[in-house]
């Protein structure tokens, strides 16, 4: 007679899939929230980190076509001037992103600039008579641009509620006026303040389309 203690003890039952899904998760709850945030936290402030770096006038001025707007800019009061305050390419052709939305149209900005990539790779102004060529086209894309978001990227810093009419000149403060009653927008009047004038052109163009 075998022993009690040689006796076969029962075989246990094999761990499925299904047994193995079942087990607790080793991870709480808040474990996996904290990841979950840090995960987004270091997503969003790359994103931010590259929107910035890319906001750079020395990332701009990487594709050596658009040294000449940057240089014609440099010879302008937004460049060089009694107080000593500048701007960047960024700060006219990139909206800022103080709200939501704003951080959703610069987004679709940076989309769309890959069309000047495409420019410079392709060739289509990569010498300054090619830019010279296309220079009114790309100017009206800018105006039509900042005339449908009210010329916001000028109001960062220009404010009509801000201005002091006392210390502008009078011509200036009556067509400030006439602005605020048209409601006009900045660039309707301030075209080529920055590069080289080329509004002149849209007369010409006009005419040459009349006849």
């Amino acid at each position: 007679m075998v022993e009690e203690s040689q006796k076969e003890k029962p075989a246990s039952p094999k761990t499925g899939i299904w047994q193995k899904l079942r087990r607790p998760t080793q991870y709480s709850l808040i474990t996996l929230l904290a990841a979950g945030v840090l995960l987004g936290v270091s997503a969003w402030g790359g994103l931010n980190m590259a929107m910035e770096w890319t906001n750079r006038s020395e990332f701009c001025t990487s594709c050596h076509e658009m040294t000449i707007p940057y240089k014609e800019l440099q010879q302008t009061v937004h460049y060089k001037n009694r107080s000593g305050t500048t701007v960047n390419c960024s700060d006219c052709h990139v909206a800022s992103s103080k709200t939501p939305s704003d951080y959703v149209y610069k987004s679709l900005q940076k989309l769309f600039a890959a069309r000047d990539i495409v420019g410079h790779v392709s060739g289509i102004v990569d010498t300054p008579e090619k830019f010279e060529a296309h220079r009114l086209e790309m100017a009206k894309r800018v105006w039509e641009r900042m005339k449908s978001r009210d010329s916001k990227e000028c109001r960062n810093c220009h404010n009509f509620a801000t201005m002091d009419p006392d210390k502008q000149k009078a011509r200036s403060q009556i067509k400030h006026e006439e602005a605020q009653e048209d409601n006009l927008t900045c660039i309707d009047c301030h075209k080529g303040i920055a590069h080289k004038p080329v509004h002149h052109l849209l007369d010409e163009e006009t005419d040459t389309a009349a006849n």
